[in-house]
């Protein structure tokens, strides 16, 4: 992760990006009302169901699984927006169409993309991937999409009430993806008192949490309110014991440094952590990175077990054209599906190796499937970015409401 400004791709600047932003402080928030009220917002795909409307915080007995725990379905999102991505669209799209095929490869994909451009995205994605009509922005489904939870009642959505990271990206329909697609499913919605990202939050399943204080405890995110509150909210939410907080780097890129670009759960016990390559020159990244191996050497989990620590090294992209300000360059970003791993290659074949073995022992049993990502990694994000899995629960919807 090295951006040395606020944009994790091509942020809207034009005059019109301005505007809607002014519009939008003016009217005082674009968040989603908690009353449980159908959007007005044209492109939602399906109504909502019977008692799919929210609650204001999820039941004690609920709880996030980790990601490595079966899923029933992952969802993805078609980049739609022109302006944010300029003439790199089209290998961006190509881009998420290989991901969801190598993800469709071992689980079902939901597919979120506007009506008008839902036919290009079944073309390039194939049969293998179910595309549906609901208006997105951005391919960010890790973030804009819900968060899942589980416990004896089955399954709920947590809605992080998305504001476009701290309102530094337009995300008028992309507030709405989480509300919309738990109604299309007719899943219980969860709405968060707090703001954030899914991005933000790494469970190990066992009750304990990582995150960085930079992307939460943040006035783009949560004014006036404190570490503590937003922890008290997160243990509440996510069914957790315990919260390892980084630093992080605030202001930097668009996520104020996301924790699944920084550190990883491989399993409960065992931490992967993303590291600068040997002859990387100290700068912001790598001390952030610093601060969470201190930190991760010096706690411990909910269980009170002290942590094993693997270190992920970053590829080698020295002897490459220069990716590009924004360029995402670690493995961390992987996502895990059932009974395989996900990875980004770079190109660096002795990295992108070694990363895979690594990988592979952290996960045994598991494929590891690298899936060349350059064009989605040039615009600050990965993998995991880009896909929110649905785990399987019991008593959880199998199918969508009907439209």
């Amino acid at each position: 992760m090295r951006e040395p400004f606020p944009s994790r791709r091509a942020v809207l600047r034009s005059g019109a990006a301005a505007t809607a932003l002014a519009l939008l402080e003016a009217c005082g928030s674009d968040a989603e009302p908690s009353d449980g009220a159908e959007p007005s917002s044209a492109g939602a795909s399906g109504a909502a169901s019977p008692g799919a409307g929210p609650t204001t915080a999820a039941p004690s007995s609920y709880a996030m699984p980790a990601e490595s725990r079966p899923h029933t379905r992952t969802f993805m999102a078609w980049p739609a927006l022109e302006e944010v991505w300029g003439d790199r669209l089209p290998a961006v799209r190509a881009d998420i169409a290989q991901v969801a095929q190598a993800v469709a490869r071992f689980e079902p994909v939901v597919l979120m993309a506007r009506p008008d451009q839902s036919a290009q995205a079944r073309q390039l994605c194939g049969s293998s991937v179910e595309v549906i009509d609901l208006a997105v922005d951005d391919l960010w489904a890790r973030d804009t999409g819900p968060t899942f939870v589980t416990g004896p009642g089955g399954l709920a959505g947590i809605d992080l009430d998305f504001n476009g990271w701290g309102n530094k990206q337009t995300h008028t329909e992309d507030s709405q993806v989480a509300r919309r697609l738990l109604d299309h499913y007719g899943i219980r919605r969860v709405q968060a008192p707090i703001t954030g990202e899914g991005g933000g939050i790494e469970v190990d399943g066992e009750g304990t949490l990582m995150a960085t204080e930079s992307s939460w405890v943040n006035e783009n995110r949560n004014p006036g309110k404190s570490r503590d509150q937003i922890e008290a909210a997160m243990k509440d939410l996510f069914g957790v014991r315990k919260v390892i907080w980084f630093t992080g780097v605030a202001g930097q890129d668009i996520t104020d440094c996301h924790v699944d670009a920084l550190a990883r759960f491989a399993e409960p016990g065992v931490v992967v952590i993303h590291r600068p390559g040997p002859d990387t020159p100290p700068d912001t990244w790598s001390r952030a990175s610093d601060q969470a191996l201190e930190v991760l050497h010096a706690t411990t989990d909910a269980t009170g077990r002290r942590l094993r620590i693997v270190d992920l090294v970053e590829p080698d992209l020295s002897g490459a054209p220069d990716p590009g300000k924004d360029f995402l360059a670690t493995y961390l970003n992987y996502y895990v599906v059932n009974g395989a791993v996900i990875m980004p290659r770079f190109g660096d074949k002795a990295s992108d190796d070694r990363a895979a073995g690594i990988l592979a022992d952290l996960h045994p049993g598991r494929e590891i499937v690298p899936v060349g990502i350059n064009a989605i990694a040039a615009g600050g994000g990965g993998i995991h970015c880009s896909t929110q899995q649905q785990p399987e629960a019991a008593g959880a919807s199998a199918a969508p409401s009907s439209p």
